[in-house]
């Protein structure tokens, strides 16, 4: 599997496990404790695999910007978390941002 599949997986896993952290009420509640720490062991390790062959910088860059905007967009559908137009420009210059990296960047070859 290729460096981004890795980086795809720990993405989903990072966003899914951060759901849950909020699901769990400060780890109060058995079940989303569980999604979280899993999610993030999981997450963690395909980030190492990513980073066998994806630059760590170029690796990090997209984790958190497509992390950021999965999560917050979850937000906004499960906890009714308001955005506002500053939060939505804001959110698509950070895709921007990755799109730019990804399709322009040499750095961004693996």
């Amino acid at each position: 599997m290729n460096g981004y599949a890795w980086l795809g997986i720990a993405i989903l896993c990072e966003v899914i496990a951060t759901t849950a952290l909020k699901a769990s009420e400060g780890f109060t509640r058995l079940i989303p404790s569980i999604i979280t720490s899993v999610g993030y062991v999981v997450a963690f390790y395909c980030m190492s695999q990513s980073m066998k062959t994806v630059p760590v910088g170029i690796s990090y860059a997209i984790w958190s910007g497509i992390g950021i905007v999965l999560i917050t967009l979850l937000a906004w559908v499960i906890f009714k978390q308001k955005l506002d137009l500053p939060a939505v420009i804001g959110m698509g210059m950070i895709l921007a941002g990755v799109l730019v990296i990804n399709l322009f960047s040499k750095a961004a070859v693996a």
